[in-house]
């Protein structure tokens, strides 16, 4: 026999409600990661534009090879490496780059204040005006590039930023799913970009006080 929601005890209804709202909640956040996966990009849509600068946003030396290579190809007038470990130096890098090691010397600028994306967009973006730079090519992986556009474009309102994403071989944007590591970094990657989205409304309805005071928390730390 059916048992009626209302005749059930109250601590059955509660149970019963937070499991539907759960599961809501869980399909919702489900459907809008697919949604974020769509977005994002499965390859570099415009290879020969050309830009004042190029950005590299650190993770990993597939990005420093890529923009190196940009650079090498008179994509930009110059490069700046955003985020690098206090203790990797020139010559570091210079030993990453290989055969385009002399680039570093002449073209590539280095910032080491950085520790996470909101850090990156704001270096770069003190980079771009100190050179005047309305334009960059900005490097980072496929699966970081939605978010560091959103947090590039906040600092750089003005600026045209040019997609340029990067693979690493371990991660398998086909079927994503069925690759759990890929699945998983998605995954974190995309409460990320929903804390960003967030914290952006959050902002927008605050006048810009939370905005001040993350810069002056970032300040301070």
């Amino acid at each position: 026999m059916t048992i009626r929601l209302e005749h059930q005890p109250p601590r059955e209804r509660l149970l019963h409600a937070i499991a539907l709202a759960v599961a809501a909640a869980g399909l919702l956040w489900l459907g809008a990661l697919v949604a974020f996966v769509g977005e994002v990009p499965h390859g570099v849509s415009d290879p020969e534009r050309q830009t004042d600068g190029i950005v590299v946003l650190t993770g990993g030396a597939l990005r420093l090879d890529a923009g190196l290579e940009l650079l090498a190809a008179g994509k930009a007038k110059r490069m700046f490496v955003s985020g690098v470990n206090p203790s990797t130096g020139r010559t570091a890098l210079r030993q990453i780059a290989g055969r385009q090691a002399a680039l570093i010397d002449c073209c590539v600028d280095l910032g080491f204040a950085a520790a996470n994306t909101w850090g990156n967009a704001i270096e770069t973006a003190e980079w771009a005006r100190a050179n005047g730079y309305r334009s960059l090519r900005v490097v980072t992986a496929a699966y970081h590039m939605p978010r560091s556009l959103i947090e590039l474009h906040r600092r750089l309102p003005d600026a045209e930023l040019v997609a340029h994403p990067v693979f690493p071989e371990q991660f398998k944007l086909d079927d994503w799913w069925a690759w759990p590591g890929t699945a998983y970094l998605l995954a974190e990657e995309f409460d990320k970009y929903l804390a960003l989205l967030v914290g952006q409304r959050l902002d927008e309805l605050s006048g810009g006080r939370i905005a001040r005071w993350l810069d002056w928390a970032e300040q301070a730390t």
